[in-house]
This record gives structure tokens, C-alpha cells and sequence, in this order.
């Protein structure tokens, strides 16, 4: 990986964790899973959640959340925030999307980068359990927008971890960020492999 991309700054010692963390990361360990987050994300930041094959992620995102008490919002389909749903998800840090249309979400999260004093923003780019063409690349823009790095984070079902590894800041050069981004998730194990959704290399600048 080349140099723009980086380590992390530090994260409380395990010493230091809250009753909550503790006790999340006491569940996450009865079913084998750990967490591993050994250095904290910045306050501003876009976080890759990936890769998507399976509602079991939504567990590891939860698990991630509670056991860190670090302040993730995360991206969703906009049908799944119905009924009582939706006010458990919005209070869970969901934001809503509807990806049936054009609704300039780029620009609106950009827009909450520079009002928020802290978002660590979550997004599966996948955009679906079922393996598709292509990631979808609005993280980027937004990322590249609010200037903002963008985090690696990742559900790793071989090893059972949910985690966040490298972070980098976008270059405005896709084929460059992608190709670092695509080397570091191939080393990740989704759950149903016949559902991943790889990222694909530009050879030009594929806006959103």
C-alpha cells in the first residue's frame, strides 16, 4: 500500500472500556466473534463497511458500535426504516437512502460533514446482499468532498472479526484509491462468497 495510507490514531486500553463494551464484547465472544479495534477513528470520517453477503453484518455492526461506544451512524435502504423499525434504527444511527432516485445524497452528507462536529459515517458500497457489477461509489465522493478520510472496516467471518483497519484520504484519483481499497478486502472472508460484489478498477473517474 502506498504512503497516503495510515495507521489509525490510539484507542483506550481494554483497562478503560465501560461496563457496555465490556459486556457487548462478552456476548460477541459466546458466539466467537471479537472486535478488533486497537486505534480510534477520527471524529470526521467515512467508514467502509464491507464486505455485505448477509443481514448477519447488521449484528457485527452492533457489536462494533456497543463494543467501541464509539458514535457510528451507518447508511441504509430507506424501506427498511418502517413501522416501529424505524425509530429503533434512526436511534441506532441509522440515516436513511433512497437509492430508487436521484436525491443528491453525495452532497447532503458532505454538506453534514461541515455542520457535525463529529460523524463517523458508515457505508456497505455493495449496496446489496446480492452480488452486483460494481460497488457503488458515493463513499468516495463524499469522502472526497468533505475531505474526510475514508476507514477500511470490515466483517471477517473466517476469523470471526468485525473491525477497522487501515484508513486512507482519497487522492481524487479513483483507480489509485480503488486499487488499494480492492487489495486490502481481498484478504477479508464474507460470509456467502458467491454474493460478493468485488470493486472494480477504473480507468477513468466514475462519478456517483
Amino acid at each position: 500500500m502506498s504512503t497516503h495510507i495510515s495507521d489509525l490514531g490510539p484507542y483506550p486500553a481494554t483497562g478503560s472500556l465501560t461496563f457496555s463494551q465490556r459486556f457487548t464484547r462478552f456476548i460477541a465472544s459466546l458466539f466467537g466473534w471479537r472486535i478488533a479495534l486497537d486505534q480510534s477513528p477520527p471524529l470526521h470520517c467515512v467508514i467502509i463497511g464491507a464486505p455485505h453477503t448477509t443481514n448477519w453484518d447488521f449484528i457485527a455492526l452492533l457489536f462494533l458500535k456497543f463494543g467501541t461506544g464509539l458514535p457510528f451512524r451507518w447508511v441504509g435502504k430507506d424501506n427498511a426504516f418502517r413501522g416501529p423499525l424505524d425509530r429503533m434504527f434512526r436511534k441506532l444511527g441509522g440515516i436513511p437512502v433512497n437509492r430508487r432516485e436521484r436525491t443528491n445524497f453525495v452532497q447532503q452528507m458532505v454538506n453534514s460533514f461541515k455542520e457535525e462536529e463529529s460523524l463517523m459515517l458508515i457505508i456497505a458500497p455493495e449496496g446489496t446482499r446480492q452480488a452486483a457489477s460494481n460497488w457503488r461509489t458515493g463513499f468516495y465522493y463524499i469522502a472526497l468532498g468533505a475531505r474526510a478520510p475514508i476507514v477500511l472496516g470490515y466483517v471477517d467471518y473466517r476469523t470471526k472479526t468485525v473491525g477497522l483497519g487501515p484508513s486512507l484520504m482519497p487522492t481524487g484519483n479513483p483507480a489509485v484509491d480503488f486499487r488499494e481499497i480492492a487489495d486490502f478486502y481481498k484478504t477479508i472472508t464474507p460470509k456467502h462468497l458467491d454474493n460478493v460484489t468485488v470493486l472494480q478498477i477504473p480507468d477513468f473517474d466514475p462519478q456517483p
